[in-house]
């Protein structure tokens, strides 16, 4: 009798093991019983397509065109503040897309830091924008434009990174300081990253499992915010939300999950050997971090900036993790991109 029943207990913990490792499928925009399509998208040679979304001047009368990649938990509905005045002025076109498995772009398992830059090269090609362009990577969506550095960079015009991601095993950043940088994080976050890049097939289980906390973002812990983020988050709050109920509307892992393992995944390059994708001064690359940020930790950002003397690198005093939704100090970060002020 010992046997069956501990037989039938080992393929019973299986089974619970597989089913709970194991993410569940996704609820692809325009398929059946998944959302429906509501934005304009592009396919993909891959048979994909990315949904986007248009904005300032005509791309045909426009002089600067920018792709804007957004961050963890958003979309291309992304309301940016920028000066509308500025946008006429210096006559500038906005690209903003849904990364894979995000809104209603369609997910990929492949995710990566390479894939997530061929898409925005495809992207502009689909969409006729030009041989260059500029590229704004937004927190998390700053792990696409190092793949733009790395993998098109003949097709940048400039580039620039606002409160990016930064990760916690690049090679060239000495181990006592990323060690250090992970440890300022809630101890939730930081298990969360090292299950993320030691054992992503762990993942989902760790992101869904109700043992532990998961991840402070995702969790409403607002201690991970500064008190200036917290005004704008309440200011944010209370104008009309657009598009956000379509985030996560394929599964929270092909869009929120998938993202972390992308970025947190072994990348291909270490970004300290990137060479300067300006060497005639014809573009400019710019790094963008507030001061009292308590969700990317400074120190990585600086380190990387103090080993490539092309990056342009910003400090602003007073300001955290919500920086972009200023209006002045996005203003500032196309001046910088585009007239290099």
């Amino acid at each position: 009798m010992i046997v069956p029943v501990a037989i039938a207990l080992t393929v019973g913990l299986l089974g619970w093991a597989y089913q709970a490792l194991k993410p569940p499928p996704p609820k692809i925009c325009g398929s059946p019983g998944g959302p429906p399509v509501t934005s304009p998208r592009v396919k993909l040679s891959d048979g994909r397509h990315l949904a986007y979304r248009e904005f300032g001047v005509p791309k045909e009368e426009a002089k600067h065109k920018i792709i804007v990649v957004h961050g963890f938990d958003s979309s291309k509905d992304l309301s940016l503040p920028f000066a509308q005045e500025l946008i006429e002025e210096l006559s500038i076109y906005f690209l903003f897309f849904d990364r894979a498995g995000y809104g209603e772009s369609d997910p990929y398992p492949s995710r990566s830091v390479k894939s997530e830059a061929f898409d925005i090269q495809e992207l502009a090609d689909k969409l006729q924008i030009g041989s260059k362009f500029y590229v704004i990577g937004i927190s998390m969506g700053a792990y696409p434009v190092w793949g733009c550095l790395k993998y098109i960079p003949h097709r940048l015009s400039g580039a620039s990174l606002v409160v990016p991601f930064v990760h916690y095993w690049w090679p060239c950043v000495p181990a006592n300081l990323s060690r250090e940088s992970l440890s300022t994080l809630p101890v939730s976050d930081q298990w969360a990253f090292r299950v993320a890049h030691y054992a992503p097939w762990l993942f989902h289980w760790w992101m869904t499992q109700k043992f532990f906390p998961s991840l402070s973002v995702l969790c409403g812990n607002t201690s991970v915010f500064s008190r200036t983020d917290l005004e704008m988050l309440k200011k944010v709050s209370e104008a009309p939300s657009v598009g956000q109920e379509k985030i996560t509307q394929q599964g929270h892992h092909e869009s929120l999950y998938r993202d972390i393992l992308a970025g947190y995944a072994k990348w291909e390059f270490d970004p300290s050997e990137l060479k300067n994708p300006f060497p005639d001064n014809e573009g400019s690359f710019h790094i963008w971090r507030g001061c009292e940020d308590k969700i990317i930790p400074y120190k990585l950002n600086r380190y990387i900036a103090e080993k490539l003397p092309w990056i342009h690198y910003h400090e602003v005093p007073g300001y955290g993790h919500l920086l972009f939704l200023e209006s002045h100090l996005c203003d500032a970060i196309l001046k910088a991109l585009l007239l290099r002020e």
